[in-house]
């Protein structure tokens, strides 16, 4: 079997600070989750995630959290002892050394987030609603250290060119007019969204200037990426009636 392969973030981040996004090669899984599958929510043999997440580095130290598209961010530190499935939250952070913070994305925006001196780390599943609900605000007034302190790395998302919504998605972000463009191919009322342009700006708010990352597309880079609206569009060209996909990781610690 082959190796996993990871993404490191191209960052100046402190040495201590460990993170990465894993691909979706190098694992055990089988098609549709072929093959580094890390979610256990999505229909693929639990044993089988249960194998792919002890390939991970740090795995024993990993928690995995029980996404719901919230706004809701939590301290590690402050939640141990509690069940992986007990953790609702959409976002974490941790002061403590070897304590993993981790979010699975199939489209949406990993954002992973260190301070300058290597004393905090966080992660945040950041999708449509996260944004608009303000994950990203939430998690970065939560850390112990002023935002302009943070640097943070946007991780593997769905890309504008691929990522067609309503315009009641573009009425959710009306104050970033820039993020949306209009589907000249169609007279209905759809618009391709930036993701990543709304979470710089929302970060460029908060007092963040050192914003790295967002160049791939999980839509697109079918060899490197899970992704949901892949196989929704493959779903439907099939006549098959739900989409299957697998979830890469994206994960951050102090060492």
């Amino acid at each position: 079997m082959q190796q996993p392969t990871y993404i490191q973030p191209d960052w100046p981040a402190p040495s201590n600070v460990k993170a990465f996004t894993s691909c979706r090669r190098g694992g055990v899984s089988l098609p549709p989750y072929d093959s580094f599958n890390l979610a256990q929510h999505v229909g693929d043999d639990h044993r089988l995630v249960d194998k792919n997440r002890q390939l991970l580095p740090n795995y024993q130290n990993f928690t995995w959290l029980n996404q719901t598209h919230s706004n809701i961010c939590i301290d590690l530190g402050m939640n141990q002892g509690l069940e992986d499935a007990e953790m609702q939250a959409d976002a974490c952070l941790s002061i403590k050394k070897n304590q993993v913070c981790a979010v699975m994305t199939a489209d949406c925006l990993p954002v992973l987030l260190c301070d300058q001196q290597g004393t905090c780390v966080a992660a945040v599943h950041a999708g449509w609603r996260g944004l608009a609900d303000g994950v990203i605000e939430n998690s970065v007034l939560k850390m112990p250290v002023n935002p302009d302190r943070l640097m943070a790395w946007m991780g593997p998302a769905i890309s504008q060119r691929n990522f067609e919504v309503g315009g009641e998605i573009k009425e959710a972000f009306i104050h970033y007019p820039q993020a949306f463009r209009q589907n000249a191919h169609t007279t209905q009322d759809k618009y391709f969204a930036d993701l990543y342009y709304i979470a710089k700006q929302k970060m460029l708010a908060l007092g963040i200037t050192q914003i790295f990352g967002g160049e791939y597309c999980t839509y697109q880079q079918s060899d490197l990426f899970f992704s949901h609206r892949r196989a929704s569009h493959q779903a439907a060209s099939d006549d098959i009636p739900i989409a299957t996909t697998g979830r890469i990781v994206s994960a951050i610690y102090l060492d």
